[in-house]
């Protein structure tokens, strides 16, 4: 799961970071309205944690933005202000819940894990496709009830493809949602195939109808038997 952080205040931004990312998330950061908006522009989101009052514009302006862009990243409002208009405008605009600072980081990570359920799975906990079931609240895997040992990539990789089974995914959409900011530091995308291939072989040997596929020049796909 990939989730974008547009917050200017650097402490609570790289405090929200930390805390995502000890739950297994990707993480992404914007300090500003700009650069908030670029990073919308430029790639896709499984979440968004959005401030109001930023640098250069408002949160309100992104929200905007991604309806015009039609675009379905789950948001989540994080401001310190806390009137009545603004919620409503921003439920108005598209956001999925509004969170008013200060507030608590477990409660941050139950509104994250909440909409992204309710608007992926229909309100399921549970990803399940065939004989294979995904737990995201634990980052467990189970086929035929017996537990998947995948590492952390591994486990990033198929969660990505379970939210977007049938679709062909291209190797730099998966490398930046999988990996995140630091991918466009490497020089070759080799370390992806070397994690699908481990992937395809555990999803194999423990015969999981799950398969992904390779479209040549093109990029992956996963598909259930």
């Amino acid at each position: 799961m990939k989730i974008l952080v547009i917050e200017d205040q650097k402490s609570l931004r790289e405090l929200i970071c930390e805390t995502l990312e000890k739950q297994k998330y990707t993480v992404e950061t914007a300090q500003d309205f700009i650069s908030g908006l670029r990073k919308i522009e430029d790639h896709d989101y499984d979440c968004v944690l959005l401030d109001i009052m930023l640098p250069g514009g408002s949160g309100l302006e992104i929200l905007e933005e991604l309806k015009k862009m039609r675009k379905k990243e789950n948001v989540i409002i994080i401001s310190a202000k806390d009137s009545i208009e603004d919620k409503v405008k921003g439920l108005e605009l598209g956001a999925d819940d509004y969170l008013a600072k200060p507030f608590h980081l477990a409660e941050l990570i139950a509104r994250v894990r909440s909409v992204i359920r309710r608007n992926q799975h229909e309100g399921n906990l549970d990803i399940i496709l065939g004989n294979t079931t995904i737990k995201p609240d634990t980052y467990q895997v189970y086929v035929n009830g017996t537990p998947l040992d995948l590492n952390k990539k591994e486990y990033d990789i198929l969660l990505f493809f379970a939210n977007r089974k049938g679709r062909l995914i291209d190797k730099i959409t998966l490398a930046e949602n999988v990996w995140g900011d630091h991918i466009d530091q490497v020089d070759n995308y080799d370390f992806i195939y070397a994690q699908i291939k481990n992937l395809r072989k555990k999803l194999k040997d423990s015969d999981s109808d799950i398969q992904i596929k390779s479209a040549y020049g093109f990029g992956y796909k996963m598909v259930t038997e």
